[in-house]
């Protein structure tokens, strides 16, 4: 198993590598058939040798960059979709600073119908591409058999999401912790490829773990509150025994400087560039039934402070008439057609600009909720108040990695991973994946009707009254 996973590996960085090769040979191509000539027309000079591999290095390192950080190198571990978007991002992205990069080099705007030409070729080149990968990976490696252990949680929810994805996982039994360790090791040992530990026992899930390293079976697992915070945790090396160790508060205060001085200089040329976006929202909003243009709503920050933050109104003006706090959900008719819109590209998030700008919140950081919900949640969840012990954000590790309808429960361990885990360059990633995210409908969805939240759970004991 552990060889199969080397050549796994092998075969798809190589993969992965050839379609970069390839689209870095398409801008070597163009720049030296087009570009170049230009660069010698107009300034009596063009690169060769050193200079010219140089820039075809910065084309190839920006391509691999982008491609990490949006996932456009997972073949087979994404969706082939989500695998081919992520390079689409990518290409735009380097092509488009490439193309800057030309222009400063020629002292002048260059024509830009080459490189345009460019990015069709290779969009077409990577939608070829990738089809062609998934179908060789999914021949060559087949979908791993699991056995799923459970506890008292119900596993609808884990076996649908595992569902999703046929062509990775395929669940050939579910257990219950109850059979015991014994009986339970003896059904590991039936030759599957992976075992799920969901949400079972604390000390028989530490002896299953053991279990299946010492058999070298690789394990899902889903984490406990207490793991995530533990995986934030420091080494202390002052003595001989190993010590883990978390801090109070995981930011230091160079961390919090920096942080609150990209927000500022991020969120004021924003506002700048956002400005004319704004304005005709504004106004639209306004025509559509003369209520109010922005949308003031009363949320909790760091240690639970309370502000107001702003949006543009995407709702009915009577969509709380009865004073119930409710999440949106989904196809919810209180929406308007203005606010389907501003919604699905996310215009109506852009007046928390100014919200970041008087430091109220911060561009990355867990979505601030409303008191009110934080307290039902509260009773569900006694834990979900750390997610307060940082700086709210307009976006976040649970916006990024989950949807606007993923569970309480899951978004606050999505929280808490950013929170133990924080660093200057994971705020980068995330915000760079945050633009990923602004094209993908799914992460907007609002609840299902059958979605447990902690406002259904107090209506249906107030219905039962």
């Amino acid at each position: 198993m552990r060889r199969l996973e080397s050549v796994k590996r092998i075969i798809v960085l190589q993969l992965s590598l050839i379609g970069l090769l390839v689209h870095t040979a398409a801008y070597v191509y163009v720049w030296r058939v087009i570009y170049n000539d230009i660069m010698q027309k107009y300034m009596w000079r063009n690169f060769t040798g050193k200079g010219f591999w140089l820039l075809a290095a910065v084309y190839l390192l920006l391509l691999l960059f982008f491609s990490a950080t949006y996932g456009g190198l997972k073949i087979g571990y994404l969706k082939p979709m989500d695998v081919y978007f992520s390079q689409v991002l990518s290409l735009l992205f380097v092509n488009a600073i490439s193309y800057f990069q030309i222009c400063l080099l020629s002292l002048k705007l260059v024509t830009v119908y080459p490189i345009l030409g460019m990015t069709l070729a290779q969009l077409l080149f990577a939608a070829l591409w990738t089809f062609i990968c998934q179908r060789f990976y999914a021949q060559l490696f087949p979908p791993r058999n699991l056995l799923l252990i459970s506890g008292d949680r119900p596993i609808e929810s884990i076996l649908q999401k595992f569902e999703s994805r046929k062509d990775k996982y395929n669940i050939v039994k579910c257990v219950h912790e109850d059979e015991g360790q014994q009986e339970l090791e003896k059904e590991i040992m039936c030759r599957y490829d992976g075992v799920i530990l969901w949400d079972i026992n604390t000390a028989l899930r530490s002896k299953l773990l053991k279990f299946c390293y010492s058999k070298d079976i690789r394990v899902y697992m889903m984490p406990k509150i207490p793991d995530i915070l533990i995986r934030g945790s420091e080494q202390l090396h002052l003595f001989d025994t190993p010590i883990l160790f978390t801090r109070e508060y995981s930011m230091t205060v160079e961390q919090r400087f920096i942080k609150r001085t990209v927000d500022i200089i991020c969120s004021l040329v924003l506002i700048i560039l956002s400005s004319p976006f704004m304005l005709i929202t504004a106004i639209l909003v306004k025509c559509y039934d003369g209520g109010p243009v922005l949308y003031k709503q009363v949320r909790c920050t760091r240690d639970m402070q309370e502000f107001k933050i702003l949006k543009f109104r995407s709702m009915r003006t009577d969509a709380e008439k009865d004073g119930v706090a409710r999440l949106a959900s989904k196809n919810d008719n209180r929406i308007t057609p203005i606010g389907k819109f501003i919604r699905k590209v996310r215009i109506d998030e852009l007046p928390q600009l100014f919200n970041i700008l008087k430091g109220e919140m911060s561009f990355i950081g867990p979505r601030p909720e409303r008191p009110e919900i934080i307290k039902q949640y509260q009773e569900e969840m006694p834990e979900f108040t750390f997610r307060t012990k940082v700086k709210a954000g307009l976006a976040g590790y649970a916006q990024v990695y989950g949807k606007y309808n993923t569970t309480p429960y899951d978004k606050l361990k999505l929280d808490l991973f950013y929170i133990e885990n924080y660093s200057i360059w994971l705020d980068l990633k995330l915000m760079l994946l945050t633009l990923k995210i602004l094209f993908q409908p799914d992460s907007t969805e609002g609840v299902e009707e059958n979605q447990i939240t902690a406002m259904k759970e107090i209506r249906k004991e107030e219905e039962e009254k």
